[in-house]
Formats: C-alpha cells, sequence, structure tokens
C-alpha cells in the first residue's frame, strides 16, 4: 500500500476484500456507496485487492477470542447512494483476491472508519457500539477490559459483583458499578456520560462518582479531578440512531463529531472554532440539509468546498 494512504480508509478497504470472499456477501449498494464517497477510497480498494493472489494467505477466523459475535456487519452512517454504484461493483466482482498483509496480527484491536458503526457482544455478555474514526482495543487476559485509544463507544456493561468493567482512556480508568455508559477520547481529552447505573472516574486517584444522567469532561493533566455535570440521559449516545445533542459546545467539537459520526468533512474556521452551540442535529441521507440546520442553530454561514463544508461567522 502507498505510504501516504490514510490507514482508516486501507483498513476499510481490506475488509471489504475480505467480506467479499463470502459467497453469500450481498451487500454490494453499501460497497458502492462508500466506493462513490471518494476516489480516495477506490484507489486505496483497487491497491489492496491486486497486492496479492494468495487465497490462502489469511487465517480465516479472525475474530478477537474476547469477543464472540460480531452483532452486525459494520455499517456506514447513511448517505446518498452513488448512481454508478451497481456498475462498480460488478465490474470489481472478477478482480478480488485476498491481500497478505497480516492485518489480523492484533485481531483485539477493532478500528472503524469515519462514518461506519460497529457492534461487539464480549464474553461475558457486555455489548461495545463503537462510533466512526474509532480504536478500541481488548486484551485476552482481561476479559472485562477495554482500551479506548482514540474516538467513542458506547458501552452496555453486565454488571458482576466483585469483577467490574474497566475502560481505559489515556491515563484515566473508569469503572463501570451498573450498566451503561459513553466514552469519548479526543486528543488530551476525556469525556464521559452515563444513562444507567454508576461509573467511577479514576477510581484510585481522582474517585469521581457518576450516576445515571450525569457526565464529566476532563483534560489530562488537570490537578483538580473534573466537575460533575447534568446531562440528558435520553440523548446519551444518540450517535448510535444519527441524534447528536450538545449544550454549550464548541463548533469545532461538533465538526469533530459529524466526521467521526457520518463521515462529513466539516471545517470550522478559527474564529468560530471555539463559538458554543446549543441545540439537535439529525444526522440522516441528507447532509446538505444536517449543516443547513448546524449553520442555522449556529449564527454561522456554511459554504460547499469539494466534497465538504467550511463554516465562517
Amino acid at each position: 500500500m502507498r505510504p501516504e494512504t490514510d490507514p482508516i480508509i486501507e483498513a476499510r478497504a481490506i475488509d471489504w476484500v475480505i467480506r467479499q470472499r463470502d459467497p453469500e456477501f450481498a451487500d454490494w449498494d453499501a460497497f458502492a456507496d462508500w466506493l462513490g464517497t471518494s476516489p480516495a477510497h477506490a484507489a486505496a480498494y483497487d491497491a489492496v485487492a491486486l497486492l496479492d493472489a494468495d487465497l490462502d494467505a489469511l487465517p480465516r477466523d479472525p475474530a478477537p477470542s474476547v469477543v464472540i459475535r460480531e452483532d452486525a456487519a459494520p455499517r456506514r452512517a447513511p448517505s446518498r447512494r452513488a448512481w454508478f454504484g451497481g456498475a462498480i461493483a460488478a465490474a470489481l466482482v472478477g478482480a478480488i483476491v485476498l491481500p497478505n498483509l497480516g492485518l489480523f496480527a492484533d485481531p483485539n484491536r477493532i478500528q472503524t472508519a469515519a462514518g461506519e458503526h460497529r457492534t461487539l457482544t464480549l464474553a461475558d455478555g457486555s455489548k461495545i457500539e463503537i462510533n466512526g474514526g474509532s480504536v478500541v482495543t481488548l486484551d485476552e487476559d482481561r476479559p472485562r477490559f477495554a482500551r479506548l485509544e482514540s474516538g467513542e463507544a458506547m458501552f452496555h456493561v453486565v454488571h458482576r459483583e466483585g469483577d467490574p468493567f474497566v475502560v481505559e482512556a489515556g491515563e484515566n480508568r473508569i469503572v463501570d458499578l451498573g450498566t451503561a455508559f459513553n466514552v469519548v477520547r479526543r486528543h488530551r481529552e476525556t469525556s464521559v456520560a452515563v444513562s444507567e447505573g454508576i461509573v467511577v472516574y479514576n477510581p484510585q486517584r481522582d474517585n469521581v462518582r457518576m450516576l445515571a444522567g450525569e457526565g464529566i469532561e476532563a483534560r489530562d493533566g488537570d490537578a483538580r479531578p473534573p466537575k460533575v455535570r447534568s446531562v440528558d440521559a435520553a440523548s446519551i449516545g444518540g450517535w448510535r440512531s444519527g441524534l447528536l445533542v450538545y449544550a454549550d459546545t464548541p463548533l469545532a467539537v461538533v465538526a469533530e463529531d459529524l466526521q467521526r459520526t457520518a463521515g462529513m468533512k466539516v471545517t470550522v474556521a478559527p474564529e468560530a472554532a471555539q463559538q458554543s452551540f446549543r441545540g439537535a442535529l439529525v444526522v440522516g441521507d441528507d447532509p446538505a440539509r444536517t449543516i443547513a440546520d448546524l449553520a442555522a442553530l449556529s449564527g454561522t454561514r456554511a459554504e460547499k468546498r469539494g466534497d465538504g463544508w467550511v463554516l465562517t461567522r
């Protein structure tokens, strides 16, 4: 693969090649949508498909040992279908070969592309719903553990007395004493929001306890524990259904969420990056409508540039 290839796009291209080796593969429309989203997608796919014709180079069962099933095939957030999708998919069927890339050298590291959502069920029955543009690492020696390296994930934990589920994000530890919570890891910041049960943030250091309907925003290196704030429990993890709800959130963060959740490229001009946004956005099959709503609610102007948008005051 060429050095300049985006690793997330490359991983997604590899995923398509592997899935299409299944005689029952039928997700051609989603594949065509992905190809049509960006010329980089088609280029990455072609490169992967031509790397190695050895069909036996890759193990047939690469599933992480601590994951008992993946509830649904990786899916993209809704998007407009590329008109040429069927023709491209049909043309590529005869050219597909498996790459000998050692992709599953670390099978417990799950990485999603922007706009891709994935749900995993662990051996104990707990579930992790992973948003797009995210990396989650599991540990076969610690089945009640997950590390969110970057991005966002919603955890639905089966409670076990005396055996808490631990999530690491940066240098922070989030210990579950209940059932459901959402975690975001961006740059040097960690956000936690609890929709059910009880969660403790850094029990050996900060010992911040959060109940359902509470959350924190923590920055690495802060000397004082983060303050607990009230959040709308019903909106926690709303990205899973295409609903993003904000209360005084910088526009730069909103743009990052849209990129992760829906694969939408939104750039915020420097003078508007820290402008606070309050409101709800529906992410569906009309990204232009989502951007228009964002601009109207934030008092900014949205300008279409290439395959993305720029927000200015």
